[in-house]
């Protein structure tokens, strides 16, 4: 039994560990391609983007896993049942359940696993990504200058070229705006050839011209009646400017916080943050209203309608009229002042009650999330394993095909739940946890099928019942017939 088991333990990490960086692979890839644009032409080092990438990969856990773990399921179980050792296993007096008993408690350990991955590097990985996709976008773009078009990569210049080395890194043809003089002075200079680089420590363009001419004029506020114009012809001419944004400086990451970055704890602390101002908000809405806007000047008539919860009309039509015009239009205006000014603090307390009521679904949202990970991980177990054992066509072919397929309408009914538990259309539970309920009923009827084997998905079953039933119907007509030709001949 021990050799059994190491048999099939050995025969599910293979393709467990396979599909899962295969996986995580197509997963990055779609990430890097979202993000492509932010990253080409900032002369970045490799050691960042390898940064990024390993912080994305993380990240992707969550989708990942499940994924891998249906596939590894499938092919392992279609792999033992396509050479017919399932079926040899099951002669020895091997049910199902007992077959895939060792590879339940290695999944249970990987559900386990990866709570604490989606709970402590997920989050972590989150931040990084976030601190290091700031300090790309705040990188300027590397010096990469296109023949006949102007670069205006650098601050305060435009620089257009006619024909560069790429070997050397000659120029030729060089012509540069300068508008870096603040007091309104431009300067146009033309060059034969040239270099333009950044310094080593990429804090200066170092400019190396020959055989040029310089043009300068003064633009300021009174050139049109005090106007200076230099030229100066040059030889060789040597210019250093100082610019910022060409080197990666580093953020600190703790400045990035949603609710991606926090981990589960971090998550039960500010979903009860957030609910709690949540309900100290619509407590101060209604005490504000009462007692600035309806009982401005009889505080006691407010509190006992706010512990009386009393909601009757309050007639006061009868002593408005018994007053003089002057005083009714007084108290018209007055009333009409506190109305407004309630308005105003009313709107304000509102749009700030909906920002924290729609952070609060989102984080309650995330934390289901956490939960429902190692759920999800075992479901797809169990649905890929009966799948496996009933399909009993191993390698990449038939596997991927069901593998995604579930994939996809498990991916579709979380998204929907999530988006309905995050606009609070439905609670965070039931929104988070509507795909594990969707799937569960179908990975017992799976794993009963598989139990019992079942040919729900066997292709030959199917194609031997359809020959059957055209042999039945083919029966029929042939006995319909002969019936005809004896009453002819009758």
């Amino acid at each position: 039994m021990k050799t059994m088991y190491k048999l099939i333990i050995k025969s599910y990490l293979g393709p467990m560990f396979l599909t899962f960086f295969i996986v995580m692979f197509v997963l990055l890839m779609n990430f890097m391609f979202r993000y492509i644009d932010e990253l080409v032409g900032k002369g970045l080092d490799f050691s960042v983007i390898g940064e990024l990438m390993l912080y994305a990969s993380m990240t992707m856990i969550s989708m990942g896993l499940p994924l891998a773990t249906l596939l590894a399921s499938i092919m392992t179980m279609g792999n033992l049942g396509e050479n017919n050792e399932l079926l040899a296993m099951k002669c020895a007096g091997m049910s199902f359940p007992k077959i895939i008993a060792p590879l339940s408690i290695i999944i249970l350990l990987f559900g386990i696993g990866s709570f604490f991955a989606v709970n402590n590097l997920v989050p972590y990985s989150w931040s990084k990504i976030y601190a290091l996709l700031y300090d790309i976008r705040k990188q300027s773009q590397s010096l990469e200058f296109k023949e006949g078009i102007f670069f205006n990569g650098l601050p305060d210049m435009s620089v257009r070229i006619d024909k560069k080395n790429e070997q050397s890194g000659l120029m030729e043809g060089i012509l540069i705006y300068d508008t870096s003089n603040r007091n309104g002075t431009m300067m146009v200079t033309v060059a034969d050839s040239g270099y333009i680089r950044l310094s080593d420590d990429k804090n200066y363009i170092l400019i190396t011209l020959y055989s040029g001419q310089s043009y300068e004029q003064n633009r300021g506020a009174d050139w049109a009646n005090n106007s200076t114009f230099n030229h100066h012809i040059f030889d060789v001419q040597n210019m250093a400017q100082a610019v910022e944004g060409f080197t990666m400086e580093r953020s600190d990451e703790s400045a990035f916080v949603n609710q991606k970055t926090k981990n589960i704890r971090e998550l039960t602390d500010t979903i009860a943050t957030l609910q709690y101002s949540v309900d100290s908000a619509v407590s101060r809405l209604n005490n504000q209203f009462l007692s600035n806007a309806l009982f401005v000047y009889n505080r006691e008539m407010a509190i006992d309608t706010l512990q009386q919860n009393r909601t009757e009309q309050l007639n006061l039509l009868d002593s408005i009229a018994a007053l003089s015009v002057e005083k009714r239009t007084s108290v018209v205006k007055s009333a009409m002042a506190s109305v407004s000014n309630a308005k105003t603090h009313i709107q304000y307390d509102e749009l700030q009650t909906k920002q924290n009521v729609n952070s609060l679904y989102k984080y309650q949202t995330d934390w289901h999330r956490m939960l429902s990970l190692p759920a999800s991980i075992i479901i797809f177990f169990f649905i890929g394993a009966s799948l496996g054992a009933i399909i009993r066509k191993g390698g990449l072919g038939m596997p991927i095909v069901v593998s995604v397929t579930f994939f996809i309408v498990y991916y579709i009914i979380t998204i929907f739940g999530e988006k309905l538990s995050k606009e609070g259309t439905w609670s965070a539970f039931a929104g988070t946890w509507l795909s594990t309920f969707v799937l569960i009923p179908v990975a017992v009827f799976l794993t009963i099928k598989a139990t019992n084997d079942s040919n729900l998905l066997n292709g030959d079953w199917y194609y031997h019942q359809i020959q059957r039933v055209k042999g039945f119907i083919q029966h029929l007509i042939d006995k319909f017939k002969t019936k005809r030709d004896e009453r002819k001949q009758a």
